[in-house]
């Protein structure tokens, strides 16, 4: 799989590849040679070649239309656009909640009992947690220093395996 091939899928979870008779179909469960593409751009327009070699278009003489890769070059017929049902929005915020860890998840008051539960010793089975203001740690998260300050109201509970 190069960086510029790529692959896609059909509504039915099935990737696309190109046939022996050079038609589109959707049957492969994963990819191999036959399932990758490879866009090619001219003049901001987009055309799909095949792992046969052929630019993909439409041919409509038949009574059933297929989708094949038979052009060696690409014209006009050859140019294709692509819609997607992704939200790029929505896969830029799940990009950015993998990125957090699990124990930030939440406010910053649940994160800092999130870290005391996992870095703290429990002698007599009570969480320690500082009391102080948590506007310290509103203004550490915005410049970048939220662990830090974490674990400095931790030293100072003095209850931290990691912090003696």
């Amino acid at each position: 799989f190069s960086n510029t091939q790529i692959a896609l899928k059909s509504g039915y979870n099935k990737y696309l590849s190109i046939d022996s008779k050079s038609r589109l179909v959707g049957r492969s469960e994963a990819i191999g040679s036959r399932e990758q593409f490879e866009p090619v751009f001219q003049e901001k327009k987009l055309a799909l070649l095949g792992s046969n070699g052929c630019f993909m278009s439409a041919d409509e003489d038949n009574d059933l239309p297929y989708i094949i890769a038979r052009s060696s070059t690409a014209g006009a017929e050859q140019m294709v656009k692509i819609r997607t049902n992704i939200d790029p929005e929505m896969v830029r915020r799940e990009r950015i909640a993998k990125s957090t860890a699990d124990e930030e998840k939440g406010s910053l008051k649940e994160a800092e009992v999130n870290y005391v539960k996992k870095f703290q010793s429990f002698q007599d089975k009570k969480l320690r947690i500082n009391t102080g203001q948590t506007v310290v740690l509103e203004s550490a998260k915005a410049e970048g220093r939220l662990h830090e300050v974490l674990l400095d109201r931790r030293a100072k509970m003095k209850s931290d395996k990691f912090c003696k």
